[in-house]
């Protein structure tokens, strides 16, 4: 298979959202458009929000008129399959099962010529099974689309086992990875999701709370259950169950029985009206737990080197005023890297453990942020030992640094640092596998996800011995397989302390 150039038909098969947005793609790339849905009149219906789509482009000054005009015309509806045979691309885009898109792609098989390439937008099933059935199984690639598709510069391009080489990206960044469950981005997503799910669950903190930790605290554009509400609960747990069903059950990718509840009960976020947050008119939305204003200590005392990213704390307490005392070499081994607070409280970085086994004294750990310095909010979970002036020291300390500050229950790895890990954990067990290059699982999170940064690019930063410790603390919590860390991460880990 060679380049798509764009004098040659592209048609897409499909007309929701998602067939739309590619049909849109193609168009402003050059390519003349087919549109085909078997659903009578739901092409043409397709074809006129294509071209409301070019419409408002125009309006918004982002194309000229005589470019919406050339594409308007370069576009058609189509009532058949046979019309299509003159495409040299054809795009999927039906219903997420694999039956529809098998039977499909084998009836295209006998209209499109031979060398027609047939590209599926799965987003979670084998493109190897999609083209299983077909005489001519190296004609099928995957070419995964993120919605909306006209807007998000990602798509991944997934070979099968019989997949030829093709290329046709649209002006888009093209990721390639190999044929496993959830490709690049649905698989290394999935933590995101699953340990806000996982928080919420264990009553560690409500939805809001843990949206607004995660997209203030760390620069996520978004928090999960505000995405996923955006997403839709149905496609977001159907494409979670997918990839738990294709790893063999693997507990990693266990899905959410919350999220399971919500879905049985229509609430689907947005199109649905509700999701975890209402969305009728008028309704609120839910604010995040926030603490109320507490004075600063006047000191502190940093006993050793402050962890990670949280190194850049100890300058930022002496910059808002807090007198900082301490040598750089901590006297307590179970002290070490922390903040010893007035009333002798202990304030240190999650390690994965609850706060309430740290130490027998009091601790209030503090939460992951990729950035601290560009971080608006952090959380804090008490040990059952802390007192609420115990607290209060903790709460005054990181508003003197410009924080709002979540106090949450006392859960292993908190609501950052879990998610940061399991997700570095995945990228670099990826990356190992050969599923796609390091650099790009890193563009497809960023680019695909909007993440604050690539996994690979995290762990590089923080350091594999962090995440495995981490994670290693979480399964001694929870010893069912979930947060086993991976070979790769492991070796990764050895290799670094080793050269150390």
């Amino acid at each position: 298979m060679t380049a798509i150039g764009t004098d040659t038909t592209v048609a897409v098969v499909g007309t929701g959202t998602m067939g739309q947005g590619i049909a849109q793609v193609a168009l402003v790339a050059g390519h003349p458009v087919r549109l085909y849905d078997s659903a009578p009149g739901r092409a043409a219906q397709a074809a006129e929000a294509v071209v409301r789509r070019l419409d408002r482009l125009v309006e918004k000054g982002r194309i000229p008129a005589v470019e919406r005009d050339a594409a308007r015309a370069r576009l058609s509806p189509a009532e058949t399959l046979a019309e299509l045979a003159d495409a040299a691309l054809v795009v999927e885009a039906i219903l997420e099962q694999l039956p529809a898109k098998q039977e499909l792609f084998r009836a295209l098989e006998d209209v499109v010529p031979a060398d027609c390439l047939l590209a599926t937008n799965t987003s979670s099933l084998a493109v190897t099974a999609v083209a299983g059935g077909l005489r001519h199984p190296g004609r099928c690639v995957g070419m995964h689309f993120f919605n909306p598709a006209p807007l998000l510069p990602l798509v991944e391009i997934v070979s099968g086992f019989a997949t030829d080489d093709a290329a046709a990206t649209w002006g888009k960044t093209p990721v390639r990875c190999a044929d496993t469950p959830g490709f690049i981005v649905n698989r290394i997503a999935r933590p995101f999701y699953a340990e806000a799910l996982r928080v919420h669950e264990e009553r560690g903190a409500d939805p809001a709370t843990i949206d607004a930790v995660l997209r203030e605290g760390s620069g996520f554009r978004m928090g999960p259950f505000e995405l996923t509400d955006l997403i839709g609960q149905d496609v977001n747990e159907a494409v979670t169950h997918s990839v738990w069903t294709a790893f063999f059950q693997d507990p990693k990718f266990t899905p959410s029985l919350a999220q399971r509840r919500l879905v049985e009960s229509g609430l689907h976020g947005r199109k649905s009206g509700r999701g975890w947050f209402d969305y009728a008119e008028g309704a609120r939305r839910p604010e995040p737990h926030t603490a109320g204003p507490c004075p600063a200590p006047s000191s502190v005392t940093v006993l050793g080197e402050l962890p990670g990213p949280a190194a850049v704390l100890r300058e930022a307490i002496e910059e808002a005023g807090i007198k900082v005392t301490g040598d750089r070499t901590a006297r307590e081994p179970e002290s070490a890297g922390a903040v010893r607070l007035p009333g002798g409280a202990l304030l240190a970085l999650t390690s994965g453990a609850p706060a309430t086994r740290r130490g027998r004294g009091a601790t209030i750990s503090f939460d992951l942020s990729l950035d601290y310095r560009a971080a608006t909010r952090v959380a804090l979970a008490p040990s059952a030992t802390a007192s609420e002036g115990d607290l209060a020291e903790a709460v005054g300390l990181f508003q003197a640094l410009g924080k709002q500050v979540s106090v949450i229950d006392d859960v292993p790895g908190m609501i950052v640092a879990r998610t940061v890990a399991m997700i570095i954990d995945f990228a670099v067990d990826a990356a190992a596998r050969g599923v796609a290059t390091p650099q790009d699982i890193d563009t497809a999170m960023r680019l695909g996800v909007n993440y604050p940064g690539g996994p690979m690019e995290w762990v590089d930063r923080l350091g594999a011995p962090w995440a495995w410790r981490l994670l290693d603390s979480l399964h001694r919590q929870n010893a069912l397989g979930r947060y086993v860390p991976s070979w790769a991460l492991r070796r990764r880990a050895d290799l670094e302390e080793w050269v150390l």
